[in-house]
């Protein structure tokens, strides 16, 4: 309880910087700033990812779930310190009328910022193999549908740990986000829809944040996703322009891409929070079409590749510290 209340204390400061501050911060102005950024280690990052899928699924009410939780708060504590990391425990009803114990975690670097940013992604895993050909009610290993997400935001941690981020970075690692069956909307974001419906502090208000999903697979690429040009423009396009001088083009690829249901449309709707999401899919597709191994048992760390992890992080870790103006 005494890190809960210390959350809601940091947290806090930010709705009462931005409601005061008036024109002197503008949420989504970038400029080079001539910041050293720190070295992104892809192997550190590929590391995160095989220490997640050592768990097995993580799938709710899962023995691996568990585990992974545990191990998602203390590797956060050691990084943030163990008075700036929160479980939010929540409950939801499953298919069956069982009860999902969930957990969004949260870890907050750079506390004594009033100016903040978020960075997310979902920690679980599919319950259930849609795609696959065969075993298809069993879950599956979730190493870039879950797992490659959350290693890029703990690689960050570890970063954040050595060379403190020059504005307040909260990460939110949402749970219950790839629960429900396809076509049915309402058992999806279940930690996303909780955790903007029950905010740690009312009127907690970042100037931005990304999602980061499926953003670890071999010849990946990611479009500017429809929602979050919807929602920031503005963002993207500094993100897909920094990855492209990066020389990470091939990956961000400047080319418009269809709505993706996603998270970051629960926190833009619900708090107004402007959010996009970095995606790995096909935007010439009709529809949503993502990586073979995509809702599959081949979603394994041998689809895992080194050089996705290392642009997107890279990318990421530029805007970061040195394209986000501080307020004096």
């Amino acid at each position: 309880m005494i890190n809960y209340r210390f959350l809601l204390f940091i947290l806090g400061t930010v709705f009462i910087f931005l409601s005061c501050s008036g024109e002197e911060v503008e949420r989504l102005n970038f400029e080079e700033q001539g910041r050293e950024v720190p070295e992104f280690n892809a192997d550190s990052a590929y590391q995160f990812v095989e220490r997640q899928l050592r768990f097995g699924p993580r799938n709710p009410n899962s023995t691996g779930h568990q585990q992974a939780k545990t191990y998602f708060l203390n590797t956060l504590k050691k990084y943030a310190g163990p008075r700036y990391v929160y479980a939010q425990d929540f409950t939801a009803k499953g298919y069956d009328g069982d009860t999902l114990a969930l957990s969004n975690i949260i870890a907050s670097f750079n506390p004594q910022s009033s100016d903040r940013i978020m960075l997310c992604a979902h920690w679980d895993t599919r319950p259930r193999a849609d795609r696959d050909s065969a075993n298809q009610d069993k879950p599956i290993p979730g190493a870039d549908d879950g797992a490659s997400g959350v290693a890029v935001l703990l690689e960050f941690a570890r970063l954040f740990e050595k060379h403190p981020p020059p504005i307040g970075v909260d990460i939110v690692l949402f749970d219950g986000e790839d629960y429900g069956k396809e076509g049915e909307l309402s058992k999806y974001f279940l930690g996303s829809r909780h955790w903007a419906n029950n905010p740690p502090v009312e009127g907690y208000s970042p100037r931005f944040s990304i999602l980061l999903d499926m953003v670890g697979g071999q010849n990946a690429q990611f479009p500017k996703e429809g929602y979050s040009m919807q929602f920031a423009p503005g963002l993207v396009n500094e993100v897909w322009s920094i990855a492209d001088e990066k020389g990470f083009g091939d990956l961000f690829i400047p080319k418009r891409g269809n709505k993706i249901s996603d998270d970051h449309v629960v926190i833009n709707r619900i708090l107004g929070i402007p959010t996009i999401d970095i995606i790995r899919y096909n935007p010439d597709s009709k529809g949503s079409q993502f990586a073979p191994y995509w809702h599959t048992h081949d979603d394994d760390l041998s689809i895992i590749s080194k050089k996705t992890l290392d642009g997107v992080g890279k990318t990421v870790l530029e805007l970061i510290y040195n394209r986000v103006n501080i307020a004096d």
